[in-house]
């Protein structure tokens, strides 16, 4: 005999969820590695555009910004040094920036982006942006006016922390942008041994040193930011995906429950007109009315045949009732109808069987109940099935109690209480479902179709009334089911008069 593995198993029931997401977060993985190693900065490819993308956002954005530094600096460079000076390091940096934008807006506009072409492109020009920037030392190189150094000084610091703002999503960027500063200054402070001089270089050197740190840690920050949002769209587009196949699953499944419901519906004559033959033939046998049976064993055979055929038949009844309630095709023919006498007729009609087992029934019914409008056949029907379903799980000699009154809101209601072995709180919803049974109920219980509590819900459900079962194994189950106040006969309003025509 061949040997059934695992695999074997798993694939006759189908995909396992768990070895899915599994070969998700591989494949997932692999695209991962494989971006990270043809990436220059060891990332994937589509946080090194980021990245990219970023620096050009920010350098566009703050370029209007910079221009009207350089302008306010122009100004105030012209109290110390002559203004064609100043003109030409203002439109030096002019032309810097102008060179920075229109390489940016490229970028953006470029449809095939050369990621390394382009961190290259972009570290130039800031590199080139920060040479025009210190060109500001060479204006005052020879200026020995008191503030001039601290202005200087103040001024490229103020630029430094500028770069790294915007340049901070290129490393290389910012450094190249940093190294004509930190060049300029210390030729700048180069031989200069007062205290002023000292100071500022101090000052200058430690400022540049935290610039690199910060921009290593805002480079850090955008790239986090930069991956929580890749994971956040991921798991958006998963789950989008997710419930996309939920929601076609959940159409698949309510397109077949509702072909399944039209075809019993349909078939409602086809299942019973053989069923009504076998009864009436069967009956007639049993009956021995064309004569006696040569064999007594015929007799009990007929016996059985009508017995297995009504069983079948009334199993039938019960599957196409709930076919079409799912179907929506029962039609509620509405009268106005005395609740508590529907609960005596049906009493009545099982008392029989209750007295078989030794059981008693007790009532316990409200006076003076206003009629309800309702179907007479669907709510007899309901009253049927629970009081079926009591008489049927409650043991040799237990106590059936039927409840009639009004509800809280102003409605009616019925409640059939047994003594019969209960349903664990956990079954409950299974003894809801069509078919579905308690295991305390299989053990103890006569055979049942499970099809009478699905229906009592269906059929409460079509006048807008409830369904409630309370119950615990060894004390018992209630089932109670109620009507709404509009369908009590004292509140509904009345129906409007048509007005008489004129002789």
């Amino acid at each position: 005999m061949p040997e059934v593995t695992a695999e074997k198993v798993q694939r006759g029931r189908g995909p396992d969820p768990t070895a899915l997401a599994r070969r998700k977060l591989v494949t997932r993985e692999v695209k991962s590695v494989r971006e990270r190693l043809t990436s220059s900065t060891g990332l994937v490819r589509a946080f090194d555009h980021e990245l990219l993308r970023l620096f050009a956002q920010y350098r566009m954005t703050g370029a209007l910004g910079a221009v009207v530094l350089a302008s306010c600096i122009a100004a105030a460079a012209c109290l110390w040094t002559p203004a064609y000076k100043v003109a030409i390091w203002f439109g030096a940096v002019l032309l810097s920036a102008a060179v920075t934008v229109i390489l940016c807006r490229r970028f953006i506009a470029d449809s095939e982006v050369r990621i390394a072409f382009w961190r290259r492109l972009f570290a130039a020009s800031e590199c080139f942006h920060g040479l025009t920037w210190s060109l500001i030392l060479l204006v005052f190189a020879q200026v020995d006016a008191p503030g001039a150094k601290v202005f200087v000084t103040t001024t490229l610091l103020i630029v430094s922390a500028l770069t790294v703002m915007l340049a901070a999503s290129i490393p290389m960027a910012v450094y190249l942008g940093l190294l004509p500063i930190t060049a300029g200054i210390s030729l700048f402070f180069w031989g200069r041994s007062d205290i002023d001089s000292v100071t500022l270089a101090l000052m200058a050197a430690s400022a540049q040193l935290f610039f690199i740190f910060l921009a290593n840690r805002l480079y850090s920050s955008s790239v986090a930011t930069i991956e929580f949002r890749a994971e956040k769209d991921a798991l958006i587009a998963e789950l989008e995906t997710a419930n996309a196949n939920s929601d076609e699953a959940r159409r698949k499944a309510e397109d077949a429950n509702l072909a399944k419901s039209r075809f019993l519906a349909t078939m409602s004559h086809e299942l019973r007109t053989p069923l009504n033959a076998i009864l009436g033939f069967s009956e007639v046998m049993k009956n021995e009315v064309f004569g006696e049976h040569a064999n007594a064993a015929y007799k009990e055979y007929s016996a059985d045949i009508h017995g297995s055929g009504q069983h079948l038949l009334n199993l039938i009844n019960e599957i196409l009732d709930l076919s079409r309630i799912e179907a929506g095709k029962y039609e509620l023919n509405e009268e106005a109808l005395s609740l508590a006498g529907i609960v005596e007729d049906c009493r009545h009609m099982l008392n029989l069987r209750a007295k078989a087992k030794g059981q008693s029934i007790r009532e316990a019914v409200e006076p003076d109940l206003p009629k309800i409008w309702v179907d007479e056949r669907a709510i007899r029907q309901v009253v049927l099935n629970i009081l079926s379903n009591a008489i049927k799980f409650t043991p040799q000699g237990g106590e059936i109690v039927i409840k009639v009154g009004w509800t809280a809101n102003g409605g009616q209601y019925v409640s059939v209480a047994d003594t019969g072995p209960g349903i664990p709180e956990d079954e409950i919803p299974v003894a809801l479902q069509t078919f579905g049974r308690g295991s305390l109920a299989i053990k103890t219980a006569e055979q049942g179709s499970g099809l009478g509590l699905p229906i009592v819900k269906g059929l409460m459900d079509l006048h807008n009334g409830g369904f409630q079962l309370k119950s615990k194994p060894r004390a018992g189950t209630e089932v109670t089911v109620t009507l709404p106040p509009e369908r009590v006969m004292d509140t509904l309003a009345a129906l409007p008069q048509p007005e008489e025509r004129a002789a």
